[in-house]
């Protein structure tokens, strides 16, 4: 696998910090595939991150916002130790989860049902940032003398 150095990025840029932080942690992150997930859009300006949680109560799972990121972490209590599996393929173990958030998205709530774990997030444009439309102005109509 190939190394990138953004050095360059870093030294030739002024505030395009965060940009280049989020290229280098795709290049060089290891990809986790456990928990299972998924992105979907359900709005213009709303989206949600579904994780396949299962096994795992609402009490075993935490969601944090910090530092422009989502954190979702799970950790199993204690296994009930009278219990002797013949094949175990719910895997348990614990994770953490982290999904960058571009400007202006904030989580807007989480919810724990059927082994689902599902955060909803929502874009708020700020007003100074929206389109507007400028009204042009006109040139005050030239006020004609009569001579008398």
């Amino acid at each position: 696998m190939r190394n990138f150095d953004l050095t360059p990025l870093y030294r030739a840029s002024v505030g395009f910090d965060r940009m280049a932080d989020v290229m280098d942690r795709a290049l060089s992150a290891d990809i986790a595939s456990y928990p299972p997930y998924n992105i979907e859009k359900t709005g213009e300006n709303a989206y949600r991150i579904s994780i396949a949680v299962a096994g795992f109560s609402a009490d075993e799972l935490s969601v944090e916002v910090k530092d422009g990121a989502v954190i979702v972490s799970g950790r199993k209590a204690a296994e009930d130790e009278g219990r002797s599996y013949l094949h175990r393929g719910i895997a348990t173990r614990a994770f953490e989860r982290r999904f960058t958030l571009a400007d202006h998205v904030r989580v807007q709530g989480a919810s724990h049902e059927d082994g689902m774990l599902n955060i909803d997030l929502v874009r708020e444009i700020p007003e100074a940032l929206k389109p507007r439309r400028i009204e042009i102005a006109k040139p005050a109509k030239a006020v004609e003398k009569l001579d008398a």
